[in-house]
This record gives C-alpha cells, structure tokens and sequence, in this order.
C-alpha cells in the first residue's frame, strides 16, 4: 500500500511540475497555442487564487488549507490502511499529489500556473493538478459510497 500511495503522489507531483515548467520555459504569459483549434489550447496564464481565481491573493490562507488537507488526508489514509478500498487508495493520493503541485507553485512563485484551456465551452484554463484533485475527489467519493470499514458484521448491521 505504501508504494502505491507514494508513487501516486509523486508521479502527480512529477507530471505537474514538468508540464508547468514546459508550458513557463515555451509560452509568455497569456500567450495561447492551439492543440486543438477552438476547442482546446495551452493557454499560459498566473492564478493568484484557488480554483475559478476565487480567493485572490490570499496566498498564506491558501497554504495553510492545503497543508491542512494534505494532513488530514494522511492521518485518514493512515488509520484506515487496513479496510481503505482500492478507490480510496488511488483518489487520496491523487488528491494530495494535484495539492502539493500547487503548493509548490503558490510557495515558488506566489501564483499557481494554469494552461489547459477548454475554450470552446469557456471553461476556466486550470493545470494537471487540478485534474488529480478532480479525479481524486470523484474517486474518493465512490470509494466512501462502495467502503466496508469493517464495522459491519455479517448480517449487515453495525457492530457494538
């Protein structure tokens, strides 16, 4: 389990932090090049907020959210190691993984670093990251809704 839980985070980390650094060595900063035209380009843009640039420049609450989260996160994982379904095992660390890429950049550079942009339906541009906490949380959710935490027995009633 710890492999996979530490390999997920880091193959997060990784993927974020070197398309970020492709996207700010290749693209000025508002410059978008199309992938595919009018439907979805690399649009380089500085988010100085949280997702939908709500809470601008409120950088030290950001932090401290996120290193909150990435805790309870990891105490959760942790005391439930033993009955944590697979969805759980994957969507955590996902979560923690697109958290710590951001936290990088919002402790690096003050902002976070967005590029993908589905322009055809207008859709804020948001970065890899934000794809892993995404996924993460609908994964984690399912997980929630599909979890034996071992307090049932067999009949399906809660044990004392």
């Amino acid at each position: 389990m710890i492999y996979l839980v530490t390999g997920l985070i880091i193959m997060s980390v990784l993927v974020d932090q070197v398309l970020k650094w492709i996207v700010c060595n290749t693209l000025e900063i508002g410059q978008s090049v199309p992938l595919i035209d009018g439907v979805f380009h690399f649009t380089y843009i500085r988010n100085f907020g949280a997702a939908f640039s709500i809470l601008q420049n409120r950088l030290s609450f950001l932090i401290l959210v996120t290193v909150l989260i990435t805790a309870v996160l990891l105490v959760f994982l942790y005391r439930t190691r033993k009955t944590a379904n697979k969805l759980m095992l994957i969507s955590i660390p996902l979560i923690i993984g697109g958290g710590i890429g951001n936290l990088i950049d919002r402790i690096r550079l003050g902002y976070v670093v967005d590029f993908l942009d589905f322009c055809l339906i207008h859709f804020p541009v948001f970065n890899f990251a934000d794809c892993c906490v995404t996924i993460g949380a609908a994964l984690l959710v399912l997980g929630f809704l599909t979890w034996d935490d071992g307090r049932r027995d067999r009949k399906g009633e809660l044990d004392g």
